[in-house]
């Protein structure tokens, strides 16, 4: 029996594809904007390891190591990370950049959460994962648009939907 839940969230902003690239993939910048990723270490390319600390507002702090599985400048970087063992708790995590008329982008951030405890963490996932992405978007948002940021060196909607397949 496989237990499957999906969060989504998505946002508009005012910027080119390769300026959000630039921002989402600036890790060593997280700790300065991003309220919810707190830190990431490794390089964005396919196939890397990464070391990514989360922390939603009001929730617990959790470092995990996923492993790179699509970095397409400036279009989509994906990682899976995993619980211990395949297939007890695994999440592949996703964030896509698609160029919309006028200058704007839909940012869409994603997370497919699979394994046996998914059913155990499903309620935070929803409170806690979800809020910490729509911080994050308009974070980036914020950054992107130059708006309080300095410039870099180098309205969210959501839903969600479970399923259990056997």
């Amino acid at each position: 029996m496989l237990n499957m839940h999906e969060l989504h969230t998505e946002i508009e902003i005012q910027a080119t594809p390769e300026r959000i690239w630039s921002v989402l993939t600036d890790f060593a910048a997280y700790p300065q904007w991003n309220p919810f990723i707190r830190s990431v270490e490794g390089s964005p390319e396919k196939g890397a390891s990464l070391t990514v600390r989360i922390e939603p507002s009001g929730a617990k702090a959790m470092t995990f190591r996923p492993r790179v599985l699509v970095a397409d400048c400036p279009h989509e970087l994906r990682w899976l990370g995993r619980l211990l063992v395949p297939g007890l708790f695994d999440g592949e995590h996703r964030f896509v950049i698609e160029r919309l008329s006028g200058g704007r982008v839909r940012f869409e951030q994603s997370e497919r959460f699979s394994g046996l405890l998914v059913p155990l963490f499903r309620s935070r996932l929803d409170r806690d994962t979800r809020r910490g992405f729509t911080e994050m978007n308009a974070a980036l948002k914020k950054r992107a648009e130059g708006k309080g940021a300095k410039p870099l060196r180098s309205a969210s909607t959501a839903r969600g939907k479970s399923k259990r397949t056997g």
